[in-house]
């Protein structure tokens, strides 16, 4: 391996939001600093000052793309741009895709001849404007795609995209995920069906609330509970949903979890169920629960979460079919001895995604790359 970088992990967004590219930005800086590489953060309007080497190169204004909101850069000087990379006078310029010729596209043209410009592909277009979009701005930017040495994905959705998009070779790397160890965390009552993250339309508590409904009409002396946790936008319509199906007596919304308390939450349900509609380009929230559940972990079956569910297909659902969706709460519930048998496979998919490894593996990446460039 080569000695030791100087890497530049370029985001256009900021990095105060917990979405997942912000994760995996900070999580593979935390490793790559770990090991002794120096690491630069050149970002957007990030408030934050607990990061070392962090450059705030402009201001963003918010947008919604792809089902998300997130923010878009207003232009960085060019000479700034310039000015900032012949400083740091970095060995990897590490981009995150797509980017916003405003920002991270004035980077990757004043990057030096010596410093390897690497993009990762971070998201699954959703839906057709948004791959038209993405389209588009490649042939925009067309002249500076041709900088970049090397170009990877953090799953097959996002692979096809970008190679379909750019016409170019997108091997699959995968996100870096902390993994945390399991704890015993046994619950008295009935089995617990468990959704954690936003209470958005994209992760599909909505879906999730008909499906219970449909469970409990199906059966109402079968004995369970949901927990919703999380907070957002549809707390309160989720509230009335519950209500209008006669299940809100079993329904629970705890709000935010700290992240200290997740294991525990996660470990303590017999059904982890993470029903995201689509717009996923990997899935981290997949992997944190593989790694501790106890239990099942079903989840949405999209085009991003496949990466992460690879071998555990009969554990993926279509939260709109509402009939098939309560079925496949209902034939997890009432077999305990299989949701013990797919512990130990959904333990080993969520190792193939732990940290150490991909930090590995994105470091080999840069090695085959600056082997290209200096000879």
């Amino acid at each position: 391996m080569t000695a030791m970088l100087r890497i530049g992990l370029v985001i256009d967004d900021g990095l105060d939001r917990p979405d997942g590219v912000q994760q995996i930005i900070l999580t593979l800086g935390r490793r790559l600093s770990a090991l002794g590489h120096e690491v630069h953060y050149l970002t957007s309007a990030t408030e934050r000052t607990d990061l070392p080497n962090l450059h705030v190169l402009s201001r963003t204004v918010g947008v919604r793309f792809n089902g998300n909101r997130l923010g878009t850069p207003l232009p960085l000087r060019r000479s700034a741009a310039r000015s900032l990379l012949a400083r740091l006078d970095l060995d990897v310029l590490h981009v995150a895709m797509p980017y916003s010729p405003f920002l991270a596209g004035q980077l990757v043209s004043a990057a030096g001849p010596r410093t390897v410009v690497a993009g990762s592909f971070m998201i699954y277009p959703q839906d057709a404007l948004t791959r038209w979009g993405i389209r588009g701005l490649g042939l925009l930017e067309r002249s500076r795609l041709r900088r970049f040495d090397t170009l990877s994905a953090l799953s097959e959705a996002a692979q096809r995209s970008a190679e379909g998009a750019y016409r170019r070779e997108v091997p699959v790397i995968g996100a870096p995920v902390e993994l945390p160890d399991p704890v015993a965390a046994p619950h008295d009552g009935p089995p617990r069906i468990l959704f954690l993250g936003r209470l958005v339309e994209r992760k599909g508590p909505r879906e999730l609330i008909a499906a219970a409904g449909a469970l409990y009409r199906a059966d109402p002396a079968r004995r369970w509970s949901l927990t919703l946790a999380g907070r957002g936008p549809l707390l309160d319509d989720l509230r009335a949903a519950a209500e209008r199906e006669g299940i809100a007596d079993r329904v629970d919304f705890p709000g935010f979890v700290a992240e200290e308390d997740k294991t525990a939450l996660l470990s303590g349900a017999e059904l982890v169920v993470l029903p995201s509609l689509g717009g996923e380009s990997f899935g981290i929230s997949v992997v944190e629960a593989q790694a501790v559940a106890t239990g099942v972990v079903i989840a949405g079956d999209n085009p991003g979460y496949r990466t992460t569910m690879a071998g555990l297909t009969s554990q993926l659902v279509d939260p709109r079919d509402t009939g098939a969706f309560a079925r496949v709460l209902a034939r997890w519930l009432d077999d305990p001895s299989g949701r013990a048998s797919v512990v130990r496979e959904q333990r080993r998919a969520a190792q193939r995604f732990e940290a150490g490894a991909i930090t590995e593996r994105t470091l080999a990446w840069y090695d085959e790359a600056l082997e290209r460039r200096r000879g």
